[in-house]
């Protein structure tokens, strides 16, 4: 496994490298950064803020979920494994790296190592789609301002991933119907019908799968309004509804595991994305920065709490 993340992270750091690379000899990097400078303070501190709600609301939605199913788990802890893994998981492939690490430390500290990796799956599923929300709603309001648009690409996504979504809450039985029963009987395939299992049995709990649907549409639309003031922090005059289209596919870029923390490829597509609304590379750029930069703060409490208990460990010594 050490051998697979030393690989994944020198591919993505190679990739992450060319991209840049690519992009500091295509786009005037002078005028990059002055569109940096220019960012206005009253911009950073509302994003600031928007950042620590963002945060907030994330942990409230895991939350949720793990008092569905009856987790022995304080808020605290959860809160503190949330932030925590979302810092370590940045040097782990992007999005899926920060489920793993939260899924393996609260395994840890509870008996159900399924119910863990069933309230992260599902977690994570919601993210998803709330993205694919935003991003057909995004289409409808602005899709005619990009001449040739695709008008049912984004829908035909959402109708997809919508579909997989609640194929997923009867994946116990669908594991019974796909599965060999050797294969079931297998160590592998019993620990996959347990992971089915824990996570069908969210079925039961649409009251709370409501509240982190509506959760999950909260935190897209708080991370689309960042991007937005941070676009006129710096002088990008772009309408919010264009946001609203362009934003959720940055968003997914920026989950694919395809650069290390978001630098690099992610950047890349979002200059090309803002291209059809006029906007100039140089300020492209600053802005798709700025994002990158915004998400690495908000993993700033997690690495804050992750040295603090590092060095707490190491204060006590070995016992």
């Amino acid at each position: 496994m050490t051998a697979n993340l030393t690989g994944s992270l020198w591919v993505r750091g190679l990739l992450t490298l060319a991209v840049l690379v690519i992009l500091a000899i295509k786009i005037d990097m002078r005028a990059t950064a002055e569109a940096l400078l220019r960012l206005a303070p009253g911009a950073v501190v509302a994003v600031l803020a928007l950042l620590a709600v963002d945060r907030g609301v994330m942990v409230w939605r895991w939350i949720i979920l793990l008092r569905a199913r009856g987790a022995d788990v304080t808020t605290k802890s959860a809160a503190w494994i949330y932030l925590v893994s979302s810092f370590v998981g940045g040097f782990l492939p992007a999005g899926v790296g920060a489920d793993v690490a939260r899924a393996f430390t609260l395994s840890q500290r509870t008996a159900r190592g399924s119910e863990a990796v069933a309230s992260v799956a599902v977690d994570r599923l919601f993210g998803l789609l709330s993205i694919v929300v935003m991003g057909v709603f995004g289409a409808v309001v602005a899709g005619r301002q990009i001449d040739g648009t695709p008008r049912l690409l984004l829908p035909a996504i959402a109708l997809i991933v919508m579909s997989g979504s609640v194929a997923m809450l009867w994946a116990d039985r669908l594991m019974v119907t796909m599965l060999p029963g050797g294969v079931q009987a297998s160590g592998p395939g019993r620990r996959l019908m347990r992971l089915a299992d824990a996570i069908s049995q969210y079925r039961g709990h649409r009251g709370a799968l409501a509240a982190v649907a509506l959760l999950s549409i909260a935190v897209q639309v708080l991370r689309i309004v960042q991007a937005y003031l941070l676009g006129r922090g710096i002088g990008i005059d772009v309408p919010f509804s264009y946001y609203l289209l362009f934003m959720p596919i940055g968003l997914i870029a920026l989950l694919l595991p395809i650069s290390i923390s978001g630098i690099g490829a992610p950047q890349g597509i979002i200059v090309w994305l803002l291209a059809p609304a006029g906007v100039p590379q140089p300020q492209a750029l600053a802005l798709s920065t700025l994002i990158v930069v915004s998400g690495i703060v908000a993993n700033l409490p997690g690495a804050w709490l992750y040295l603090r208990a590092a060095r707490s460990a190491t204060a006590e010594g070995p016992k």
